[in-house]
């Protein structure tokens, strides 16, 4: 069966996003290994650190930028999570300094936030209800 063990997220500064990552979203470090000019660089959740990875991918390739700009322009985010609470989530991380562009949301049978990750993206936090 086929399952999803990595997942990536495009970043202009692979340095700035582990520390965005791990210090305020709470992710852990799990592999960071030396690939030419840049890092294979992937965290985890701490609440499965055997489970998908996300890989700080380098956002090298003359489509990436437009790419990125593109969707945040347009106030889509690259990415989503999964949190216990989209509040309480985003009242942490606000006081981490972390700047939302969409304040907690309730969309139905979702809760969702989107946040900045100082990285190119807009990243959005949801919990189901």
């Amino acid at each position: 069966m086929i399952r999803i063990n990595i997942t990536s997220v495009l970043v202009d500064d692979q340095a700035k996003a582990l520390d965005f990552y791990t210090e305020k979203l709470g992710f852990i470090k799990k592999t960071d290994v030396p690939a030419g000019g840049a890092r294979w660089l992937t965290v985890v959740s701490p609440a499965d650190p055997d489970g998908v990875e996300l890989l700080l991918e380098p956002s090298g390739h003359p489509a990436a930028d437009p790419f990125k700009k593109a969707l945040v322009a347009d106030g889509i985010p690259f990415t989503q999570f999964a949190v216990d609470d989209v509040h309480a989530e985003a009242e942490r991380l606000k006081g981490l300094g972390v700047e939302f562009t969409q304040e907690p949301t309730d969309l139905g049978p979702v809760v969702t936030a989107v946040l900045d990750d100082t990285c190119g993206n807009l990243i959005q936090l949801a919990t189901m209800k």
